[in-house]
């Protein structure tokens, strides 16, 4: 943006518009900045969904282990004064691991280690020495993910963590996982193996459920993919005024259509943060029962553990699913790039649809996928996202780094075993930042038990009608763009919040990330959101005049 340019300019507003909400970010970032130098203003930032907590204790047992594991390295050196050491053996490490663990046994990481260490050898009867050798030899980092999918135990305890966290309760269903870096790789694996097998071809119909993460919106839409997008809209507004940010039935029944071959889901949403009412899960199920029962769900759950009893389509359709899940959020670890994806193991559509493939299309796939196994014809949809990740020749190099699926596996375990304590005050934290949001706007925020409140999606039009009347709310929409919004609100009160038009939400609505800033801060974001409001109600009654 040019010295000269005014930020609050329409035509300057309309090319901003044209981009993704996470591009605009920068531009009003660089505008609140500048206003809260030139006034008495704090900078506040709303617009990001990266959490402002994390979880300590696992990151503590991480790098304990490391600790534990270059000692391990280092019982054997090649050049002691110079640090070359070998690389660890595994014979009698689970007794030294556990000597290690007493000597420490004050330390919170040694907690997690030894409480993960008993489950895994108590419930899961694992052989103590591999289970060691797994953590320390992954840790260290000295060779390719063997599997390259995904690490023996640490498979094993990340399934048992997602049974719990997705709401499979006592569904022993099992799960094929692919650790992958962010779940955000796992959905660009997804379009491309998706493309290359021929479960998804350039004119294909995928439906998005909408309010939703931008990108799921462009990536499809990129010339090499060239889907037709069917949008499934939850910007409906209920009767008395109030979004809910459900589905109606008339579109789900969009999906009805056999030509519609996928579906991409955030579950619990991005931006509203509902997660699918029981009704609109029974909906799906008829769906796919009755009409589609070859439909491949897509869905994202990284906010579903901000829902106490959150279940996943993963276990309400588990033939037709699969799970994307991210420990980027619940436990404050963007920067680690650190996810699953699931797929049932024995059964799923996406295995089925590829063994219906017409001939020439399998001899096709067997070709590229020739150079792995004797008969290519039998490798499972997820081992060919995994295959496909490294463009198949460099299979043997594939996969999430070692060090990385070691601190998913204590991640898991931690929040696997303390779920009771952990779970109801991250969701405690989260709400009291929305609760104090809303309370200085003066809008009103009504109860909903499918609400995470990760993020608040504020629909301004609403509250323009029940405040000021439709007169005013035709009054914005002929003589500012939706953007202006977001664009005052970071120019003069120096508070950030994302456009929601940006993740195909109502025009006039805002994304405010509950997650990033203290609480205090959510008093002051709301007081700047109704001060805006005012503004522009002022200069409608001005123009009255």
């Amino acid at each position: 943006m040019s010295q000269t340019t005014n930020p609050e300019d329409r035509n300057y507003e309309r090319k901003l518009e044209e981009m993704s909400p996470f591009e605009i970010k920068g531009t009003l970032i660089s505008l609140a900045e500048k206003d809260a130098q030139r006034s008495t203003a704090t900078f506040l930032n709303a617009g990001r969904g990266n959490p402002n907590w994390l979880l300590s204790f696992p990151r503590s047992a991480f790098f304990l282990l490391g600790q534990f594991a270059v000692s391990e390295s280092e019982r054997r050196m090649y050049d002691a004064p110079s640090g070359i050491a070998s690389s660890p053996t595994e014979g009698g490490v689970a007794e030294r691991f556990r000597a290690f663990l007493d000597a420490h046994k004050d330390d919170p990481g040694a907690h997690v280690l030894c409480h993960y260490y008993t489950y895994m050898t108590t419930e899961h009867k694992a052989d103590p020495d591999d289970l060691v050798f797994e953590l320390v030899d992954g840790i260290l980092g000295d060779h390719y993910p063997t599997p390259p999918r995904i690490l023996k135990y640490t498979e094993i305890m990340t399934r048992d963590y997602l049974r719990w966290a997705m709401g499979g309760g006592d569904d022993m269903t099992t799960y094929d996982l692919f650790a992958t870096e962010g779940s955000t790789a796992g959905m660009c694996y997804v379009f491309n193996t998706l493309q290359a097998n021929y479960l998804m071809g350039k004119g294909d119909k995928m439906a998005l459920f909408t309010p939703c993460f931008t990108p799921y919106i462009e990536i499809p839409q990129l010339a090499e993919f060239g889907f037709e997008i069917v949008n499934v809209s939850a910007n409906k507004v209920e009767k008395d005024g109030y979004h809910d940010w459900q589905f109606p039935k008339e579109e789900i029944d969009k999906l009805r259509d056999p030509s519609v071959k996928a579906v991409c889901i955030t579950n619990p949403s991005n931006p509203p943060s509902v997660c699918l009412s029981p009704e609109v899960l029974d909906q799906l199920v008829d769906v796919v029962k009755n009409d589609n029962p070859n439909l491949m769900i897509i869905t994202d759950d990284v906010y579903g553990t901000f829902i106490k009893g959150f279940r996943s389509l993963m276990y309400v359709l588990p033939y037709n699913t699969i799970c994307l899940y991210s420990f980027s959020k619940y436990f404050g670890a963007t920067g680690w790039r650190v996810a699953a994806m699931a797929l049932r193991s024995d059964k799923n559509v996406f295995d089925d649809r590829l063994a219906a493939l017409p001939q020439d299309k399998k001899d096709l796939l067997n070709k590229r996928y020739e150079s792995l196994v004797l008969d290519p014809s039998k490798i499972k949809f997820i081992d060919r996202l995994v295959a496909d990740s490294r463009l198949v020749g460099l299979n043997h190099t594939a996969g999430l780094s070692c060090p990385q699926q070691v601190q998913m596996a204590l991640f898991s375990a931690f929040a696997y075993l303390h779920h009771d304590e952990l779970q109801p005050k991250l969701i405690a934290m989260i709400h009291e930042r929305l609760n104090d949001l809303w309370s200085t706007t003066g809008f009103t925020l009504l109860p909903d038990p499918n609400r995470a409140g990760y993020y608040s999606e504020i629909d301004l039009m609403v509250w323009a009608k029940k405040f000021y009347g439709q007169e005013f709310a035709d009054f914005l929409n002929t003589n500012y763009e939706p953007l202006d919004f977001v664009i005052r609100l970071a120019d003069e009160t120096a508070v950030v919040l994302l456009n929601g038009d940006g993740f195909d939400g109502p025009k006039w609505s805002v994304r405010a990330s509950l997650a990033n800033l203290d609480k205090d801060a959510y008093l002051k974001i709301g007081t700047a959101i109704r001060k805006i409001l005012d503004q522009y109600h002022a200069e409608y009654l001005k123009s009255k005049k």
